[in-house]
């Protein structure tokens, strides 16, 4: 019976079958990626060849000495001057060789090593973007450990290709042809049998491949878990020590941890008997050799410094065959790893400029309009209707306001706007022009927005605060922050605009990271400001005082205010009630509060409440 699984532990999801086989395409497009650098790929090839040339003559030379030093036996010892002068001179080509080979191994490996770390860097540089650039409908149902797996270990498997399978490959061709070709002159039957073992490793890397490779890709996605885990984990810290939970946390850890180390332990029992399997196959094929090349050498058929050459060859070649296991593995791993990557290198935003995609009109109206918008979330496959037929206008300088019970629709809108998603129907305009046909980047900078949950970065508090417009000016920051009633505060931290702010603005309130966050949006001029549920962390008095700086700004956006707390309304040109989606009510405070409807009635429950 297999083990529970602890709540919270999320299953790895997917078509494992997508990891069996050999993806072709894959290692193909990563090696166009390393020819892309040709002149280093061309410099670390021609050295691999060099050096397995060069590991190819070692042999020769043994046998030689071999040969020279048997001829002097037989001679009777006596021409052992000559005999010595000879050792002498193959000993210096021995030593040149080998010193050869080892200068242009060096030279492969450096070759091989800055190609990959140049693959890996312009991997991660694309893949980075790709993620900054894919839409909201993709990074609702993709979680963050598991894209942080994907640009660290997928990464690391795809820039080892070239030096693991490419490079390798090619000394493998030069070792095993080169070498068949040299010993096939000496004794042709005496070859096969030296090399009877290929097909063996061969036969056996081929049938571990598939393992090895669906293994590696569980693997990957168990180490996803782990990261998303930990990840979750660290930025739930104060929960988690709050409910004492710590035992319940590394029990969830433990658990997939577990499930990755018995994965591991599935892939090194693989690796290693198949790495058996190809070791036994060779020393086998060595055993016949020395058997049969003994006889032939007692027939007088080979010379003793052939047989040694022979033998030295297979001994030269015992890594490499062993290597042929590690290949395998390499390309069960990069096929995995890129294909993860390319996965997410290869999707297309579905929020993307259009090709005739225009800046917004200046002057222009600056009105802001939803004309009969409807919206729906994807989930599990299908449209789940949110927005039904949504009508609402916004000029410059005024002020709408939007209330409504959880799950109403409010915070859609403001997504809207900054169009993070598209409606499904109708459209939303700014300046007259269809959002879809503005350039994302210019509405973006148009629409200073203060979402639900305000996140800071490790950082000072003036960069924080100047994150839309870095190249502030230390007047218009200080301004900003008055405006969000957050100066006084800071004057009193010990280092002014330049305390710095711990993770997520830890160091913070809610209050004062919700002010912050305002102070951010507005410091850049825009055309339309939103503010969702943007101080329901401040109490009521900092409120109005923060109402009443953003009506005296010197730049009069359209402005939304999405709230629960009516209060912070109350002084809007326009309130929307929105109910199921749908707008139930429209009209000003004043307006609504005589319609008597739900507005008026959510109005009275807080103001009892307060009272």
């Amino acid at each position: 019976m297999s083990e529970p699984i602890p709540p919270l532990i999320p299953w790895p999801d997917g078509d494992e079958r997508a990891a069996v086989g050999f993806d072709g395409r894959t290692l193909l497009r990563i090696t166009r990626m390393a020819f892309v650098y040709r002149w280093r790929m061309a410099v670390a090839i021609g050295a691999t060849v060099l050096a397995g040339v060069a590991q190819i003559l070692i042999p020769l030379l043994i046998g030689a000495s071999v040969d020279r030093i048997h001829a002097v036996l037989q001679a009777g010892l006596t021409d052992t001057r000559r005999g010595e002068s000879d050792l002498v001179v193959i000993a210096a080509g021995l030593f040149l060789v080998a010193a050869f080979r080892g200068t242009v191994t060096m030279l492969q490996s450096y070759q091989g090593e800055v190609v990959g770390h140049k693959m890996a860097n312009e991997l991660r540089l694309a893949y980075y973007a790709r993620l900054q650039s894919l839409s909201f409908t993709y990074h609702d149902t993709a979680h963050t450990g598991e894209l942080m797996t994907r640009g660290i270990l997928d990464i690391e498997g795809t820039r080892m290709w070239v030096h693991t399978g490419i490079l390798r490959l090619f000394l493998l061709v030069v070792l095993l042809g080169g070498g068949a070709l040299i010993l096939a002159r000496i004794d042709g039957p005496l070859t096969w049998v030296a090399l009877a073992f290929v097909p063996f490793v061969a036969i056996g890397a081929s049938l571990t491949r598939l393992k090895l490779r669906s293994l590696w890709y569980q693997l990957q996605r168990e180490l996803g878990i782990l990261t998303r885990i930990m990840e979750e984990n660290l930025g739930a810290l104060r929960l988690v020590r709050a409910y004492a939970a710590e035992a319940f946390e590394l029990a969830r850890f433990d658990h997939v941890s577990a499930r990755a180390r018995a994965i591991t332990h599935r892939r090194i029992a693989f690796f290693v008997g198949s790495t058996t399997g190809m070791t036994l196959a060779f020393f086998l094929s060595m055993g016949l050799v020395l058997w049969i090349g003994g006889e032939r050498v007692i027939e007088g058929r080979l010379t003793v410094g052939e047989l040694a050459t022979f033998l030295t060859f297979m001994a030269i070649l015992q890594q490499p065959v062993r290597q042929i296991s590690w290949m395998v593995n390499s390309i069960a791993r990069a096929s995995t790893c890129g294909a993860r990557l390319f996965e997410i290198l290869d999707m297309e935003p579905a929020i993307a400029d259009a090709p005739s995609a225009v800046d917004i009109p200046d002057p222009g109206d600056g009105i802001l309009r939803f004309e009969n918008v409807s919206f729906g979330y994807e989930t599990e496959g299908r449209k789940v209707p949110l927005l039904k037929n949504v009508s609402l206008e916004v000029g410059p300088g005024e002020v709408l306001g939007i209330v409504g019970p959880p799950g109403s629709g409010k915070s859609t809108l403001a997504h809207l706007i900054s169009r993070f998603y598209d409606p499904d129907a109708g459209r939303v305009t700014l300046c007259g022009v269809d959002l879809r046909d503005l350039k994302l980047a210019a509405l973006r900078r148009a629409v200073a927005s203060v979402q639900q949950d305000a996140y800071l970065f490790t950082a000072p508090l003036d960069s924080n605060i100047a994150y839309a417009e870095p190249w502030f000016d230390d007047d218009a920051l200080r301004s900003a922050a008055q405006t969000a009633q957050l100066h006084d505060h800071i004057r009193t931290l010990p280092r002014g605009y330049r305390t710095l702010v711990g993770e997520r603005g830890v160091s913070l309130s809610g209050g004062q990271r919700q002010r912050l966050a305002i102070a951010r949006a507005v410091l850049p001029e825009s055309r339309v400001r939103v503010l969702d549920d943007a101080m329901a962390a401040v109490d009521a008095g900092t409120e109005q005082a923060i109402l009443k700086a953003l009506a005296q700004t010197a730049a009069q956006p359209a402005t939304v205010i999405i709230a629960h707390r009516l209060s912070t309304l109350r002084g809007a040109d326009q309130i929307v009630f929105l109910l199921d989606g749908e707008v139930a009510e429209h009209g000003t405070h004043d307006e609504l509060l005589a319609l008597d409807g739900r507005y008026a009635a959510l109005y009275r429950l807080q103001t009892m409440a307060t009272a």
